[in-house]
């Protein structure tokens, strides 16, 4: 059997973590099965259709990397392939009336008044809620007639049947079994003529000949009436894979508190695609075995439908944060710069800096200042324009420190401002040490004398000045050595970053550092 999956979104919102699964899920599916990957928009709600959300869907996924074989964007031999159109094109209205002539849905007439009446007469004696016939499930077809005659607005219901065990395979959780007196009669065909997901979904899948259904555990409630309509029309069934709910470390719903955001916010945080793909995929599947880094190609060949679990998946944004730490590394020095100059061009990444508002802040950490963060990144990007080789230097050394692409911005400034900013703590706890003005003008004077600075020599000044002042650990020079240059207690190898920093922007610095001495 040739694997045909589909992503159908309702874009009404922004794209999220769960729908960003649903999608991978679907890609890694039909690329491991060497299937198609379908994109329909499923856009009959026109109350709540955006424009704009359809294009972020699209851009998003763009970004992503998740390919599609049909779509609305590229074509198709089953388009159209966004349900407004397919429901101009008069394909909903052939299978509903075919649908009606079968017996298995009706014409409704009931006003909201009459509707509201029935919930809480439901309500009051403790029945269960919903529309289970009224008066029009067995209603003579006379009276539809009539009622049609008057004018009367309708919906057209679907009739299900009583009496019966329902019993879904869910690829998942195996049987799950329905009483189908705890069902009520559904919409099919809304009063404004556009069909309901339950009726357009299931049509779409049979003429766009989906064999396989990933979709959130969410519709395992309603998917009985999903089943009894390819039933009702003598359609093969897809395979039905209700994938597991997302929760975040706590074992609550999955919220903004736990790191979950729009994806395209994850772009401009400064997560890489691949390893975002990575942690996605990984939410509710197992590849099998103990793997957690790995490659769109490892996440393709090892994707079953066997590793889905049942039980809720977990999204932990500290595995997010690792996982991109370790792509950062695994890439050259150049590409990571070629990477982080791309981030920072990006639009996206401007527009969220800079309307960033830091709303759950570290325990002791000054919440995070987004336009500061998207500063310091264009003052990256414009010392690259300058002088590449050296920025280049700076990421070499932080490359092995850094977990997104936006932390560069931060971790590379000392290596870019002319007057660094100096930690009043560490300023503090070092500067006010005797020995501390002695190394400072010790290596001010070598430093002065200097033309270049390699490692080893840098290496030397401070082994030098330990030994000559009888310090038998390195520390106490050390440590006011990196603030004097940084401003900072913590860095890359304090030797490297002289090197980097090379005699005269040392010499800058240092002067100034002794300037505070005094």
């Amino acid at each position: 059997m040739s694997v045909r999956v589909r992503f159908a979104p309702s874009p009404t919102g922004l794209l999220h973590v769960g729908a960003l699964r649903t999608v991978l899920f679907d890609y890694l599916f039909a690329q491991h099965n060497g299937g198609q990957n379908i994109l329909r928009i499923e856009d009959t709600d026109r109350t709540r259709y955006n424009a704009d959300s359809e294009k972020e869907f699209v851009d998003t996924l763009a970004w992503v990397g998740i390919e599609f074989d049909e779509g609305p964007h590229i074509g198709g031999p089953h388009g159209p392939y966004r349900q407004s159109e397919r429901k101009e094109a008069g394909i909903y209205s052939h299978w509903i009336e075919r649908l009606i002539e079968l017996g298995h849905a009706y014409m409704a007439f009931d006003t909201p008044e009459e509707l509201n009446e029935m919930r809480e007469y439901q309500q009051i004696n403790k029945m269960p809620t919903g529309y289970f016939g009224g008066d029009w499930r067995d209603a003579d077809p006379s009276k539809a007639a009539a009622a049609i005659a008057e004018g009367k607005p309708y919906v057209i219901r679907q009739r299900i049947p009583r009496d019966r065990t329902v019993v879904v395979e869910d690829a998942i959780r195996g049987r799950v079994e329905f009483d189908t007196n705890t069902l009520p009669d559904p919409v099919l065909i809304k009063g404004d003529g556009m069909p309901t997901y339950h009726f357009a979904a299931m049509v779409d899948d049979h003429l766009m000949e989906i064999t396989h259904v990933l979709r959130g555990e969410e519709w395992i409630a309603t998917s009985p009436i999903h089943w009894l309509l390819f039933e009702m029309f003598g359609w093969d069934r897809p395979v039905f894979v209700h994938c597991p709910v997302i929760v975040g470390t706590d074992g609550k719903k999955l919220s903004k508190r736990h790191g979950a955001t729009r994806v395209l916010d994850y772009a401009a945080q400064g997560y890489d695609k691949e390893a975002l793909k990575n942690f996605i995929a990984l939410i509710g599947w197992s590849p099998g075995d103990d793997r957690e880094v790995m490659s769109q190609q490892e996440l393709i060949a090892a994707f079953d439908l066997k590793g889905l679990q049942a039980s809720p998946g977990r999204f932990d944004i500290e595995k997010l944060r690792w996982l991109n730490g370790h792509r950062i590394r695994q890439m050259s020095t150049e590409e990571l710069l070629d990477t982080i100059l791309e981030y920072v061009k990006a639009p996206y990444t401007m527009e969220y800096w800079m309307n960033f508002v830091d709303e759950n802040p570290m325990p002791n950490k000054k919440p995070t200042d987004g336009p500061e963060v998207w500063r310091r990144l264009v003052r990256l990007k414009e010392k690259a324009e300058t002088n590449r080789s050296y920025v280049l230097e700076a990421v070499r050394l932080e490359q092995e420190r850094v977990q997104t692409l936006a932390d560069f911005g931060e971790a590379c400034e000392f290596f870019l401002v002319d007057e660094v900013f100096f930690d009043e703590k560490a300023v503090e706890k070092w500067f006010g040490q005797e020995h501390v003005g002695k190394l400072l003008r010790f290596l001010l004077e070598r430093v002065s004398e200097a033309q270049t600075a390699s490692v080893e020599w840098c290496e030397s000044l401070i082994r030098q000045f330990a030994s000559d002042h009888g310090f038998d650990k390195l520390g106490p020079v050390v440590h006011p050595t990196r603030v004097a240059l940084t401003g900072k207690t913590v860095g890359p190898g304090l030797f490297e970053l002289m090197n980097v920093l090379g005699p005269s922007r040392m010499k800058a610095r240092l002067e100034r550092a002794l300037a505070m001495l005094k």
